[in-house]
């Protein structure tokens, strides 16, 4: 059995107090320390390092538990206060507003572990564990099963709830069970039949509770040079056809079967159409890419323009797979 655990303090025993700390701006932030744990709540944090875009303005509440204990408290200080709660993982698959979010951001990046049981090939992770570094860890040791997971830029978490694929492959192919936190602080265990899986998506999107870890079946036993071969070539397909070299969400768009996103916004001819800094990426047309200094603003209207031209074009309507949050009411003009 092969056991990573991330490095981080045990919860400790505190009262709730409220800290004043100076920010790179030298404006006072609050923070605000949860009975029992070491778990620190910060007023008007900057998210627009938590996403992939490298946009985004401030959540009015943010914190980042390390454990189960701590998420709960999180959730209860929530509730206790009437706060609305968004839950952020890798920020791989977000477009957050200028205006930022209300109410209180609970990131579960900082939830990890990871146990390979060599007895049934299962692999249980944390929500806040990285799938490409699954993937490669997993090559390593010979289990196969995760080799198309290495160009998916995300956590395990955030895996789970939009069912995230590639190469003919997704979570809902090898997902044993998922552990998910309620509101009111109650764990359950859903098997892949009750999270009602299709295509990049499941129930969990849009509901209220939260993935704490993950159990995946996989398949142990192989040549770990093997496997990390045809890993090394899905992660240099990826490379080879997506853009890598400026921040983006991944793909923007659900594929409207029969045809790709990607193909319907090239043929529209939007390939390197650009609205402030952001742009219809060069190298597929299913991305749009932070140039420099982009505004959420900037990518939310350029997500809108595509549409806008394909349904002219195809009469068809490209539905976002990014998960677009906040107030973009008059962004557009």
């Amino acid at each position: 059995m092969t056991i990573s655990q991330a490095a981080g303090n045990v919860c400790t025993v505190s009262a709730l107090n409220t800290k004043k700390q100076q920010t790179a701006n030298s404006v006072e932030s609050e923070v605000i320390y949860l009975p029992n744990t070491d778990c620190a709540i910060k007023s008007q944090a900057s998210l627009s390092a938590f996403t992939s875009y490298r946009v985004g303005g401030e959540a009015q509440l943010y914190v980042s538990p390390r454990n189960v204990e701590a998420l709960q408290a999180s959730l209860k200080y929530a509730k206790e206060r009437d706060l609305k709660v968004t839950t952020l993982g890798a920020g791989s698959n977000l477009l957050v507003s200028d205006g930022g979010i209300s109410g209180l951001v609970i990131a579960t990046r900082h939830l990890r572990f990871s146990n390979f049981d060599p007895q049934t090939g299962q692999l249980t992770v944390a929500a806040g564990e990285s799938i490409p570094s699954l993937a490669w860890a997993a090559a390593e040791l010979g289990w196969e099963g995760l080799e198309w997971a290495v160009g998916i830029p995300g956590t395990a978490g955030g895996a789970v709830v939009m069912n995230a694929g590639a190469h003919n492959r997704c979570i809902a192919d090898m997902l044993v069970s998922a552990q998910v936190l309620s509101p009111d602080g109650t764990l359950e265990t859903l098997t892949p039949d009750q999270l009602g899986y299709s295509y990049r998506t499941s129930s969990l999107q849009g509901g209220d509770r939260i993935v704490t870890q993950a159990t995946l079946q996989l398949a142990p036993g192989a040549d770990p040079a093997a496997v990390v071969a045809i890993t090394k070539q899905h992660k240099k397909h990826r490379l080879s056809t997506q853009p890598y070299n400026f921040p983006s969400c991944g793909s923007v768009f659900r594929n409207p079967k029969p045809y790709s996103a990607g193909w319907l916004i090239e043929q529209t001819g939007l390939k390197g159409y650009q609205i402030g800094g952001a742009q219809v990426a060069l190298l597929h047309a299913n991305f749009i890419v932070n140039r420099g200094g982009a505004k959420a603003s900037d990518i939310f209207c350029l997500i809108r323009h595509i549409q806008h031209q394909v349904q002219e074009r195809w009469s068809i309507n490209l539905e976002p797979e990014v998960k677009i949050i906040g107030e973009f009411q008059g962004a557009c003009g």
